[in-house]
């Protein structure tokens, strides 16, 4: 029902910043949330960030708190990802996610209703 389009990965030295930006289109419901997972090889995919479409409630994996920071523009249907004082622990591909219910989108990728295609971000360590 949530058509989620990423961009923005590449390639930084550790200390960098990346911004990344995905785009919705389709139905969001009222409290509709969108956010960010990502998976680097040979491990499972882990929850980033997340922020809520009405009131821009943001969670955020322990790890990145305080480095990265997620955003959202209603008018453009666009959520960004500011990540800053980039580590080599945070090269993966990075999926956009969304999902009407909260929970669903922040505890367990096996619940998210919507992904992006993915992005890579490679960070030199």
């Amino acid at each position: 029902q949530v058509q989620l389009v990423e961009s923005g990965g590449g390639l930084v030295q550790a200390g960098g910043s990346l911004r990344l930006s995905c785009v919705a289109s389709g139905h969001i419901s009222s409290n509709y949330t969108t956010g960010w997972y990502r998976q680097a090889p040979g491990k499972e995919r882990e929850f980033v960030a997340a922020i809520t479409w009405s009131t821009s409630k943001t969670y955020y994996r322990n790890s990145v708190k305080g480095r990265f920071t997620i955003s959202r523009d209603n008018a453009r249907n666009t959520m960004y990802l500011q990540m800053n004082s980039l580590k080599h622990e945070d090269t993966a591909v990075y999926y956009c996610a969304g999902d009407p219910n909260p929970f669903r989108l922040t505890v367990s990728p096996a619940l998210v209703g919507s992904w992006g295609q993915g992005t890579q971000v490679t960070v030199s360590a």
